[in-house]
């Protein structure tokens, strides 16, 4: 479910997988030479588009967490660049825009795995 309450559609999560796998070998081949990070360091954990397809949500980490809020706000700042880099790499009628999130889900799931571990003491 989406924030709105509607559920992701099929077409959502196969357009957001696509882009994914796309911006996942962007990074990997360093194709967008954006400057003070390595990009073949950053993992794309997910997107998430929004139901027009006009939007995607990018959720990245950098290799070990390190560096992690810079590294999304030159991602933030560059975004162009990866999208241009993108739109040669994909065909959409319309290319979404793309908006670099923190993935939060490691951080979030060793905090949990810790709290279970606590209590089987």
């Amino acid at each position: 479910m989406t924030n709105s309450g509607k559920p992701i559609s099929q077409r959502q999560l196969r357009v957001g997988e696509m882009v994914k796998q796309s911006l996942s070998m962007i990074f990997l081949k360093d194709e967008t030479k954006i400057p003070e990070i390595k990009t073949k360091e950053i993992t794309v954990t997910e997107v998430r588009m929004s139901p027009d397809l006009k939007t995607a949500k990018v959720f990245v980490l950098p290799l070990g967490g390190k560096n992690s809020e810079k590294t999304v706000s030159k991602l933030r700042e560059f975004s162009f660049i990866v999208r241009k880099v993108l739109s040669k790499k994909i065909m959409m009628k319309f290319l979404p825009k793309l908006i670099f999130v923190k993935d939060e889900s490691f951080d979030y799931a060793e905090k949990i795995e810790n709290l279970i571990k606590q209590v089987n003491k």
